[in-house]
């Protein structure tokens, strides 16, 4: 069974039972005991039984209609099976181009209270990426680019290849959520939990907030995001059981 998994797309719940099995080339998530299948007719089989378990959550918790866009995991994991997989080398060059302008290597010029909430944040995450994965960045006051050392990129695109496909997809998707390739792998390799790495991404925001207010759609968008920063973590701690 083929599904449409736009998020504004809804169709009609087929099926009464959800689970997940092990079958030879992983763990199947299953409907009425068959996989759906991703738009490109690929079945839900992931790598291990706790991301199985994961999908087989969202696709339980659909009502009458399935909403995809109350499905972030099986939506990630169809990108993994239908994008990542075929185009892996592309994948890990497009999270080198966010650390190439890496939210986190712009900081504020002024005020100062907004100066010190990015140091006391950011400045040991550069660290850790520093010590812990050998990536140097350059850093720069304002939005003025400059660009980061090619053998940073070089690095960021080196670590990503050795991943598997389906972490692989999620360190692509936390990049482009936070706008930064250092709270993805941050995020990643547990240095950061879905939570904190948003919020890292987004102390310009609250900072303004703090001083003006927030709207309805702010508050919205700022949901929506933490909801995926939390499966994305989900997603994660799923790969190491």
């Amino acid at each position: 069974m083929a599904l449409r998994h736009d998020a504004t797309a809804n169709s009609r719940r087929f099926y009464t039972r959800t689970d997940a099995a092990a079958i030879e080339t992983g763990f199947a998530v299953r409907l009425d005991g068959r996989a759906p299948r991703s738009p490109a007719g690929r079945p839900l089989v992931v790598p291990t039984a706790a991301l199985a378990d994961l999908i087989a959550a969202e696709w339980a918790a659909q009502g009458e209609l399935i909403a995809f866009a109350s499905m972030p995991a099986t939506r990630l994991a169809w990108t993994a099976l239908d994008g990542v997989a075929l185009a892996r080398d592309e994948t890990c060059r497009s999270i080198a181009r966010y650390a190439g302008a890496d939210l986190l290597c712009y900081q504020a010029e002024g005020p100062r209270a907004l100066v010190t909430r990015q140091d006391a944040v950011w400045s040991p995450l550069l660290a850790w990426a520093r010590d812990e994965l050998g990536l140097e960045f350059v850093l720069s006051r304002g939005i003025v680019h400059r660009p980061q050392p090619p053998a940073t990129l070089a690095r960021v695109a080196a670590i990503t290849g050795e991943i598997g496909d389906f972490a692989l997809a999620g360190v692509a998707s936390a990049a482009a959520l936070f706008g930064s390739a250092i709270l993805a792998l941050a995020l990643w390799r547990e240095r950061l939990d879905g939570g904190a790495a948003l919020a890292a991404s987004r102390i310009d925001e609250t900072f303004q907030e703090s001083q003006w207010g927030r709207d309805a759609d702010a508050a919205t968008r700022e949901a929506f995001m933490l909801g995926e920063a939390l499966m994305l973590q989900q997603w994660f701690a799923a790969m190491e059981r």
